[in-house]
Order: C-alpha cells, then sequence, then structure tokens
C-alpha cells in the first residue's frame, strides 16, 4: 500500500508511535492446554520511533521480546520455575506531536490471576491493529 493511500490518522508527523506489548508469566509445569488457568499477565505501553506503520509493527515485536524468553527464568522459592512469555501487541497508534526521541514505555497494567485464554484474547493481528484499519 503506497503513503497516499493510508489515511491520515494511521501516520505520524513526527514518527512516534505508542504500542501495547502484552506479557504473560508461565510456570514450567503449566498444563498448556487449559486457556482456563490463571497467570499474571502486564500490559507495557511504550513509545517509539519509527519511520511509519510498518517499522512502527517491527520495533514494537522487537521490543516486546527483548530479553523476554531466553533471559526470565524465575523461581518462586519453592522449586516452581518459570518465565515471561511475550505474546503480541493489543494496540499500535501514532502520536501526533513531537516527543524525547530516547523512547519511554509510559503505562503498564498488572493483571494477576486471570485466565491465559482472556490473555490471548487481548492480542490482534497485524491488520486488526488500529494503524493498520485503513476503512474511512
Amino acid at each position: 500500500m503506497d503513503d497516499q493511500s493510508i489515511p491520515g490518522r494511521n501516520k505520524s508527523p513526527y514518527g512516534w508511535w505508542v504500542a501495547t506489548i502484552i506479557e504473560r508469566f508461565q510456570f514450567d509445569d503449566e498444563d498448556l492446554d487449559n486457556m482456563r488457568r490463571r497467570c499474571r499477565a502486564f500490559s507495557n505501553v511504550v513509545i517509539l520511533k519509527a519511520d511509519d506503520r510498518e517499522h512502527a509493527y517491527r520495533k514494537a515485536i522487537e521490543y516486546g521480546k527483548c530479553g523476554i524468553e531466553d533471559k526470565s527464568d524465575w523461581s518462586n522459592g519453592k522449586g516452581r520455575k518459570g518465565r515471561w512469555i511475550f505474546e503480541g501487541l493489543s494496540s499500535l497508534i501514532p502520536v501526533y506531536d513531537e516527543l524525547d526521541p530516547n523512547g519511554t514505555e509510559i503505562l503498564f497494567d498488572d493483571d494477576d490471576g486471570i485466565t491465559v485464554g482472556r490473555v490471548k484474547s487481548w492480542i490482534r493481528k497485524k491488520e486488526e491493529l488500529e494503524a493498520f484499519d485503513d476503512t474511512e
């Protein structure tokens, strides 16, 4: 899709984007087939600099994956081990004003005791994210 056919609401004049990144904690001994099992989940909102929505999407995915799955081993002190899992994005929207170019997480939600199925329901496919909705 060329830049001319993308609605203005899905462009960022200064190249700033806000992405909501979903992570959840998973113990190693969980029943992975049970989507009703309870977990802890974070909804992290970050600001990032990108040339366009495609670039913003790739950067948000990279940010979400950074150091999560292979560097997040944790034990509860009772012999139960687990790790944080990057699930994906639930939102990607442009910012219309100039911001600090270093990028900053601006908000997160901490949900404890919710089902994994609920966490997974927050994740949207790329074409379902706001920045990719070109309908008038």
